[in-house]
């Protein structure tokens, strides 16, 4: 893969991070991606850390993922193994052998029992790798584990992503700081049927397993759920918070305590902050699209709607072509095949209606110019059914993304 410019949409620069107490890490070689850049980013917790997540719901999902989905359920986690480069999907036995032989090798530099140890892989799909590629690279890996350097191990898990993803936040809990930082991984093959992408928060709040999972699952679809680049839902996908208790605040054990609120909502907001992230690096992306869809006839429906918006072609290349086509907007909301009032259908573009009560309407063009000009593009329709409501988030499509994906294997 040749290197690529960095998306417009990018961040300035990476974000300041708090430390995460209790958690070691290093970024190293294997040389699965090519070139000299680092492509395994380990992790060990101490014991007792806590673990949750999320994975796809693709039925050729990887062997890492598969392992993943089974291990969460106990809770714990004293390891994390990623590699960029091969994604260990559709690899059959040889992909369970690989992983066979990481677990073990980890369980051994640990001290730990195999279900306290998480893989994930990103890259290339069905190129079985011989199975101790990843385990002979440990020992070295483990070698170097040091306090994170955030946008180093960002970097090391990355594949398309032209730059690396990461957020943060600082709560005071009755006196103690307790801290969360979050990296991500995205820029194609990103569709919502769970977390598009590789994510990884760590927090050093002291949080029972099924409380940090219920925190997880709510946060889910309105933000990594909520999120399409192309329409694709990768083999790979895998949201994985770990809580490390290495902030010595008391445990949060219960769902009514009050600070599960407050925690929660610092992750949704690390959620969110990285969700939108991956649709900034879309690739071949020059514009983040918001897709609000009011007046449906439930939620569910107006998400259907929503998505049939954001992945339309006609409607993204519309946006690339900054023209406000909402005739193009209008034939999505009809094929998502949900409940509207065709009499009371209304669309708008960066706050001028172009469209409403089911035709067309005078608005001012030179400002909806101006508006579809701008990196951020805001588009609201109202179906006028009933109170469903839905957020979705995309951006644009552009040759770019054609150029990034024909030359993927080359």
């Amino acid at each position: 893969m040749k290197n690529l410019p960095v998306s417009p949409l990018a961040p300035a620069t990476f974000p300041t991070l708090p430390s995460v107490s209790g958690m070691r890490a290093s970024a190293s070689r294997i040389g699965l991606y090519g070139g000299t850049r680092n492509d395994l980013l380990t992790v060990v917790f101490p014991e007792g850390a806590s673990v949750a997540g999320a994975f796809t719901r693709s039925a050729t999902r990887s062997a890492d993922v598969e392992w993943c989905a089974t291990q969460v359920k106990q809770g714990h986690a004293r390891a994390l193994v990623v590699n960029a480069g091969n994604s260990n999907a559709f690899t059959g036995p040889a992909g369970l052998a690989k992983n066979a032989a990481t677990v073990a090798e980890t369980c051994r530099l640990v001290g730990c029992a195999a279900h306290e140890v998480f893989l994930a892989a990103t890259g290339v799909i069905g190129a079985p790798l011989p199975p101790q590629t990843v385990a002979d690279a440990l020992p070295n890996a483990f070698a170097t584990l040091d306090v994170p350097n955030w946008e180093s191990l960002a970097r090391a898990f990355s594949t398309t992503d032209t730059f690396p993803k990461g957020s943060g936040a600082t709560l005071d809990l009755d006196g103690t700081t307790v801290n969360l930082v979050g990296l991500a991984k995205g820029s194609g093959m990103i569709a919502p049927n769970m977390a598009t992408m590789l994510v990884f928060v760590f927090t050093d709040a002291a949080i029972a397993p099924e409380v940090l999972q219920a925190m997880v699952s709510a946060h889910v679809e309105t933000t990594f759920n909520a999120i399409t680049v192309d329409s694709d839902t990768s083999t790979s996908d895998t949201l994985l918070v770990f809580a490390t208790g290495g902030s010595g605040a008391a445990a949060i054990t219960s769902h009514s305590d009050p600070r599960a609120a407050r925690v929660s909502e610092a992750l949704r907001g690390v959620f969110h902050d990285l969700a939108m992230q991956v649709v900034r690096d879309g690739e071949g992306a020059q514009k983040l699209i918001q897709v609000e869809v009011q007046g449906g006839a439930d939620d569910r429906s107006a998400r259907t709607i929503g998505f049939a918006i954001a992945n339309s072609p006609l409607v993204k290349t519309a946006i690339a072509g900054e023209d406000a086509n909402w005739g193009r907007v209008v034939m999505a909301v009809g094929k998502a095949g949900e409940p509207i009032a065709l009499d009371r259908l209304a669309v708008r573009f960066g706050g001028q209606w172009t469209a409403k009560d089911g035709g067309a309407v005078p608005y001012d063009a030179e400002l909806v110019d101006a508006h579809m000009k701008g990196q951020a593009i805001n588009i609201l329709v109202d179906v006028g059914v009933g109170q469903g409501q839905a957020i979705v988030w995309t951006c644009d499509l552009t040759h770019g993304y054609i150029s990034i994906n024909g030359d993927y294997r080359s």
